[in-house]
Parts: C-alpha cells; structure tokens; sequence
C-alpha cells in the first residue's frame, strides 16, 4: 500500500516476521483485491526490535498492489492522531541493498575498463553530486532564483567533471571553453521558448509535491531551465571532449594539413557523434515521459486531437526541453572543433 507522507509522520524501516493474515477481499464497486494484515520488526533506530502491525485489509483500493513475504524489508509510515493513536502504512519495499550492489558493480566495472581514469571519472561523479545536493537544491529551497543558481553550480560542476578526469592540460582547457560557449547559447534558446511557449515548470507531479511541501516560494520556470541546464551540461561533456580529443589526434597524424582540412575531417566524425547523441537524449527524455505519451496516445485521455495533446504543458515542456538540448549539443561542435583547431595550431 502506498501512502504519501506529511508533515510529523514518521518514517520507518521494518521487516515482514509474519504474515497474520491474507486473503481476497471485495471491494464496494465490486473489484476482488488480495490484502494482507502484517506483523513487522523495526529494523533501525531507538526503536529497533519493536514490533508494530500492519492493517491492509480493508475497503480500499490502492495502485501499488504488492504482496509482502516473510523475511522482505518495507518502509512504513507511521501517522498519529489528534489522539495520540497511530495507524501504520507500508510505502514501499526497502530498495537500499539491491541498489547499493548495482552502485558497486557500476563502479568496479568502470575501474576494469577504464583504469585510474575510470577512478577519476568516479571523484569528479561524487564532485557533481556534492555541488547538485549541498549547494544548488538547498539554495534552490531557500528561495534562490534556480537559474542564477545553476548557472554558478554548472560551472563548478564543469570544472571538476573536465579538470578532474582529463587533468590540467591543454585538452582541459579548450573543452572548458568550448562547452561555456554551447551553454550560454542553449540558456539564451531556452529561455526563449520557455517564454514564447509560456511554460510555468508546474507541470510535473513532482513540482506539485514542492508546492504541498512549502515549496510555494520557488521560482518553478527558474526550476525548469535549470533542469535544461543540467541535462545538457552532461551531453555536452561527452561531445566536447570526444570533439576536442579528435582534432588533437588529426593533427598530430598529419601536423602539416590547413585548418580547413583538419575542421573538414573532424566535422565530418562530429556529425556522426551529433547524430547518435541528439538520438539518445530524445529517447532519455521520451523514456522519462512514456506513460504520460501512453497516455495521451492510447486515447484514454481527455484529448482528442495531436494539436490539443501538444499544447498540454507536460508535453511541450518535454519538447522544448529536447530540442533547445539538441541545438546546444549540435552547436557544440563546430563551436569546439573550431576553439580545438585554433589552439592546437597557434604558432
């Protein structure tokens, strides 16, 4: 059984030590559910071996459907009365081990295949990660503008992503320079169509729970161009990197070519890396909003026409954020072919 929290409850991590009862049970509008009363442990913290129950059985239906088994971890909700009574509700399952294992797996694998840059690639992961969850979302809760925000945490971020796993070099340089270029372009387009499409950024569910969480002094528009942002920061460090990385290796096979060569020949591998990478972030964005596109597609919804299903914000909010993305990254790079050839050849 799902349950959204709010603010007091009390959020706990129990084990499943018996099933005390189980059964089918039918619903007032004539549906037959299995519900389970359950018997739970509390795993963590001062109340650790307590024993709380769980009562599922009821004339209620909910979305998660899940049947526990003896010896599974859940998460519970624990919500107390005006009089002091408290009623438990199972969230979901605990996930924290089966994602750590994947967590360890991601990283030994990389260290296998890539070495000491694969150990880089997984300091300058944490550096991101840091600045996203230590500085800009608490900045962005504060009632910072998220955009400006961003802006200073992208550039951080930039930094220890190229400094970090490509060290302090020339290559570090340019692609620096390249990917600040191809960001400033993608802020001004999507600010732009974030404007002229009068997208508000309260179109996901998600935006919702900030609301009911206090979250009312956010600028969501702000929030919208920041998560643009971002995700095209991420792109674009592989593009301009890879981009930079071949001119360099043109250059050195053949030191004496024009620069008009050496831009035609990187182009054309370029134009080949642009492809495949507008491909994957349209599939990224389109994967994120699937059951909404199944939704609106299969019929069931309250549109009845493709012009009426585009206007929804969810949907154009997906558009804009896809192709204002796919500019900045297909600017990338003859924005960092150019900054590459420039450099490498100065005399």
């Amino acid at each position: 059984m799902a349950q959204n929290t709010a603010p007091g409850d009390e959020m706990i991590k129990t084990k499943v030590v018996e099933i005390v009862e189980q059964r089918e049970n039918e619903l007032p509008d004539g549906v037959i559910v299995e519900q389970q009363n359950l018997k739970l442990e509390i795993i963590e913290g001062d109340r650790a071996g307590e024993n709380i129950f769980f009562d599922g059985i009821g004339s209620y239906d909910v979305i998660k459907k899940n049947i526990y088994k003896t010896g599974e971890k859940v998460l519970v909700v624990g919500s107390t009365d005006d009089q002091g009574n408290t009623t438990y509700f199972i969230v979901d399952y605990i996930r924290e081990s089966g994602l750590n294992w994947l967590l360890f797996f991601f990283c030994v694998f990389l260290v296998l295949v890539s070495g000491f840059k694969g150990i880089r690639a997984i300091v300058s992961l944490v550096a991101s990660f840091l600045v996203i969850i230590k500085y800009i979302i608490p900045q962005i809760l504060s009632g910072t503008n998220p955009f400006l925000v961003t802006l200073i945490g992208s550039f951080v971020i930039l930094l220890a992503i190229i400094y970090i796993t490509e060290g302090f070099r020339a290559r570090s340089h340019i692609t620096v320079v390249s990917i600040l270029i191809s960001l400033v372009i993608t802020i001004i387009i999507s600010s732009f169509f974030v404007s002229l499409a009068k997208l508000s950024g309260l179109a996901s569910e998600e935006t919702m729970f900030l609301i009911s969480l206090g979250g009312a002094q956010i600028n969501f528009q702000g929030l919208l161009l920041a998560g643009i942002i971002i995700g095209a920061l991420g792109v674009l460090d592989d593009v301009v990197i890879s981009q930079v990385s071949t001119v360099e290796q043109i250059i050195k096979a053949n030191p004496e070519q024009t620069r008009d060569k050496i831009f035609k020949s990187a182009y054309e591998v370029g134009v080949s890396h642009i492809s495949s990478m507008t491909n994957t972030l349209f599939l990224a964005y389109a994967g994120a909003s699937l059951p909404l596109l199944i939704l609106f597609i299969s019929g069931e919804s309250a549109f009845s026409s493709w012009g009426e299903i585009i206007n929804n914000e969810a949907i154009a909010t997906e558009i804009v954020r896809t192709l204002t993305g796919s500019i900045g990254l297909i600017s990338a790079v003859p924005i960092s072919t150019v900054v590459a050839i420039w450099w490498f050849t100065k005399k």
